[in-house]
């Protein structure tokens, strides 16, 4: 009876197998692992800080409605949120206040109103 080959040897010595692509198939996937948590956790940050211009701006409209300085209404802005910057509008008897905030590559904006002589 004749012997049986072995599969994939070559020149007497047995077949090695593809155990190393493993370290190469992560090498080539690791950086778009860790890319996509950087994204990922880049958008959590600046939803958070965005939730926090929101409030921010609320309080202040509310402030800026009992007739609170603006000096005091940009006080609460900035100290929600790093480099924001609000404006204020009257229109007719509603305050309104507007926030920026930049983060990384963009910028956050809020809007907030409130009636005017509330107390």
């Amino acid at each position: 009876m004749p012997r049986a080959r072995r599969p994939h040897a070559t020149s007497g010595r047995p077949w090695r197998g593809d155990g190393g692509s493993v370290v190469a198939e992560f090498a080539v996937a690791l950086p778009a692992i860790v890319i996509v948590l950087a994204l990922g956790i880049g958008a959590l940050g600046a939803t958070a800080r965005g939730v926090r211009l929101q409030d921010a701006v609320s309080d202040a409209a509310r402030l800026a409605a009992r007739g609170e300085s603006a000096d005091r209404v940009h006080a609460v802005v900035a100290a929600a949120v790093d480099d924001a910057t609000a404006t204020i509008e009257h229109r007719d008897d509603i305050v309104c206040i507007t926030a920026r905030a930049p983060v990384a590559v963009l910028t956050l904006t809020a809007t907030g109103c409130a009636l005017a002589g509330g107390g």
